[in-house]
């Protein structure tokens, strides 16, 4: 059987002339005994909600996961689809992606994210339990990750969360093979990881990858222990392979025809590519049939369970009824009281309205909740042994914090957010975009947004991350102007399943500018008109958060000098891309001398304003001051607009 995973793989790499025949060769005894013995899936159903949960964090082994789910009968993972790895139009991608084959759970090559998305995982697995019973949520959550995984940073900051937390359900099999493209992983690295993993708190221990019997009593140790336990398998990378075996040639690269019937030849594998011998065959199918009595009796409990219509919609990723029923009561309220306050404190009012109408929604801070108005006052914190808590204290690990929301949002059931200042999105970044690219909805609240958080500097200002964050795709980056605005964007973020959102907030108060009611979410439009010239326009003013007052108090003096000026508030470029181009037109104003304002980096803005365009803004890094003091030094202020705007009108 383990055998049937190697020639799978070196068959599939050496078709497509590119791919990683070594791991998946390496660790085919241990992936054989954990998918036999131990995983609880049934083939027939991969979206079955109370599945264990199997992470392939070292991604470049995706035939590995191919092979596993063709053998074991997955329907979407034909013998074509093998023989197509990494085509076009084929599911059977470079690095397995989410979304492309069922019983991939998440999108992993860059290598920690995996083993970082499990920890969110097994997060998720233990709230949902103390929510829901045991009857409903009774699973684990199995890691498969190499030597770079583990070298990767987010690794410690992943590794040292779930050892915090005792996440019990969850088991790393560390492919120890002791070797990296470059060579052995002597030349770069001499860290001890037993004791790396014992030291943050996790049950370890070591095997021969090899001996299936020794893996199978790791694997029942595992299941035992009462912390996260970490497996280190002893392997030769490209076992089996006639000359190449425990050769870091193996790892990234077809091993060649001679070398493969070479290998067929010492295997005594007689069958053609992709080809399996039947008695191999039937025993993986019946491995994929398994799980099916465990799932039917798990369908009967769930069917005469009392939380069952309230369970179901939370793993669809539904919002229970009535969800903004609070918010926008108090949206009503907010634009005849005008407050002038950060956006920072607005986020945390909206979560004030949400946080009870939305039981999915677990919030934290990587260690700035203060800062970061994400705490809503009385919720339980997330801890063990009692796991009902929705509040976690994420530690100083952007990273790991942001990866470890993608596998709680993966896993279903979840609705994590979490803050940190704007400038620190930089750590997060790499989990941000692999959010986009996955399609799922995981909120980050990023305050301090400008050189408006002031002394700190800027080191703590952002200047380009706007503009950063607006590049990538699938990503909604939201930069509210006022309390209205920012409820607005968190009802947004909450409704889009299969986007990530970024919303950029405040430190420093800003005046209210949405002062009458609304019949719909003008946010949801990405960019709206908020105040109207007084005649025919002759100029269109643009902004975003705290420069949209700069944009009205430069608009009410070029108004008063008989320029009828209108000025429009930009809250989401990409839902502004979403409307029609009728829409997007009359928003942006061709034929009017166009500047906008945000304390950030042009870039993005020339879709408004034109290369000709206005624009006041930075041009470089902050400086450490009182922010009204930075408004004026940079000239980011209402005279500069209407200077921008005069030049232009000459």
């Amino acid at each position: 059987m383990a055998d049937a995973i190697r020639v799978l793989a070196m068959d599939g790499v050496e078709k497509a002339n590119s791919g990683h025949p070594g791991m998946p060769m390496g660790m085919a005894d241990v992936a054989t005994v954990l998918f036999s013995k131990f995983l609880k899936f049934d083939a027939s159903r991969p979206d079955w909600a109370d599945r264990d949960r199997f992470i392939l964090s070292a991604g470049h082994g995706s035939m590995l996961i191919y092979a596993l789910l063709h053998l074991t009968g997955y329907k979407a993972a034909t013998k074509e689809q093998l023989s197509s790895f990494r085509q076009w139009g084929s599911k059977t991608a470079g690095h397995p992606e989410y979304g492309h084959m069922p019983g991939v759970e998440t999108t992993t090559g860059p290598l920690g994210q995996g083993l970082a998305n499990a920890v969110g995982f097994a997060i998720a697995e233990r709230h949902l339990a103390a929510r829901y019973g045991a009857d409903l949520v009774d699973h684990r959550t199995w890691v498969i990750a190499g030597d770079g995984c583990l070298m990767e940073g987010v690794s410690q900051e992943a590794i040292t969360l779930a050892g915090r937390y005792k996440l019990d359900r969850l088991t790393v099999l560390w492919d120890d093979n002791s070797i990296t493209i470059d060579g052995a992983v002597g030349l770069s690295d001499a860290t001890d990881q037993k004791m790396r993993f014992k030291a943050a708190g996790w049950a370890v221990k070591a095997v021969d990858g090899h001996d299936m019997k020794a893996v199978k009593s790791a694997l029942q140790w595992a299941t035992k222990q009462d912390r996260p336990t970490l497996i280190a398998c002893k392997t030769r990378i490209g076992r089996g392979a006639a000359t190449m075996e425990g050769s870091h040639k193996t790892h990234g690269a077809a091993l060649g025809a001679a070398e493969i019937a070479a290998t067929r030849l010492g295997l005594g594998w007689t069958h053609d590519p992709f080809e399996l011998p039947e008695a191999v065959e039937k025993a993986w199918r019946k491995v994929g049939r398994r799980g099916a009595k465990l799932r039917k009796a798990w369908e009967a409990r769930l069917a005469a369970s009392g939380q069952a219509a309230d369970f179901t919609r939370a793993m669809k990723g539904d919002l229970p009824a009535g969800a903004f029923d609070r918010l926008d009561a108090k949206i009503a309220e907010l634009v005849e009281t005008k407050p002038a306050q950060a956006t920072r404190q607005s986020s945390g009012a909206a979560l004030d309205e949400l946080f009870s109408a939305i039981p999915e929604m677990i919030g934290g801070s990587a260690d700035l909740t203060g800062s970061n108005n994400t705490f809503v006052k009385g919720t339980p914190i997330f801890d063990a042994p009692d796991y009902a808590g929705r509040y976690v204290n994420w530690g100083i690990r952007e990273h790991g914090m942001a990866a470890a929301m993608n596998g709680m949002a993966l896993h279903g059931g979840i609705i994590p957010y979490g803050g940190t200042f704007m400038v620190f999105s930089d750590y997060s970044r790499p989990s941000i975009r692999l959010a986009a690219l996955m399609g799922v909805r995981a909120i980050h609240v990023l305050t301090h947004d400008s050189i408006g958080l002031g002394e700190d500097g800027p080191t703590h200002q952002p200047v380009e991350h706007l503009a950063a964050l607006r590049a990538i795709p699938n990503l909604l980056v939201f930069r509210p102007a006022d309390t209205v605005e920012a409820m607005e964007c968190w009802k947004l973020a909450l409704e889009h399943k299969t986007a990530p959102s970024a919303l950029a907030l405040s430190r420093q108060k800003t005046a209210a500018v949405r002062t009458t009611a609304a019949t719909e979410n003008l946010s949801a439009r990405g960019a709206y008109e908020l105040k109207a010239a007084s005649g025919a326009a002759k100029v269109t003013l643009f902004a975003t958060g705290t420069e949209v007052p700069v944009a009205l108090k430069a608009a009410e003096t070029l108004e008063a000098e008989g320029t009828p000026t209108r000025v429009v508030s930009a809250p989401c470029f990409e839902l502004f891309e979403q409307q029609t181009a009728k829409y997007q037109a009359s928003v942006i104003g061709r034929g009017t001398v166009r500047v906008a304002v945000e304390a950030a980096i042009r870039q993005g803005w020339d879709r408004f304003i034109g290369e000709d365009g206005g624009f006041v803004g930075m041009t470089g890094f902050g400086a450490s001051a009182p922010a009204d003091v930075l408004y004026r030094e940079f000239g980011i202020t209402a005279d500069a607009v209407v200077a921008a705007a005069k030049a232009r009108l000459s």
